[in-house]
């Protein structure tokens, strides 16, 4: 069958966007989205949701399908779901999965993560983190 397709949660607050950084690191991949993989009969937005809030503590709410692509670094199909959180704040609730959470201004995103987002992901938040000037 192959591996289970993953949901990643693009959340944003304060023009901030929330990545996670990996307690165990997969080649470059550190810093990422909330993540994982949908369980039998899931939605990639009810799978982003519970990632979301298994991994970091954050209850969130869907706002759009961003779309999905094969991971240029996994081969994994991923399903890019926008998010607004709704209560709580984000920690690392998993210790086992994710090592530190931090919200991520647009012009710093390169430093945590160093190769290109899905395009879908970027046009959202180049949309929804743009300097307000």
């Amino acid at each position: 069958m192959g591996e289970r397709p993953v949901a990643a949660a693009v959340i944003v607050r304060d023009s901030r966007v929330l990545l996670v950084r990996r307690a165990v690191e997969e080649g470059e991949l550190r810093w990422q989205f909330p993540a994982g993989k949908l369980e039998a009969g899931e939605s990639p937005e009810q799978a982003a949701v519970r990632e979301t809030q298994e991994e970091t503590g954050l209850t969130v709410e869907v706002v759009k399908t961003l779309g999905d692509r094969v991971h240029p670094k996994t081969g994994r199909l991923m399903h890019y779901v926008a998010c607004a959180p709704i209560s709580g704040e984000a920690y690392v609730a998993d210790a086992e999965e994710l090592a530190e959470v931090a919200w991520v201004a647009h012009g710093e995103i390169t430093d945590y993560v160093p190769y290109p987002l899905a395009p879908m992901v970027q046009e959202y938040l180049d949309a929804e983190l743009a300097p307000a000037e």
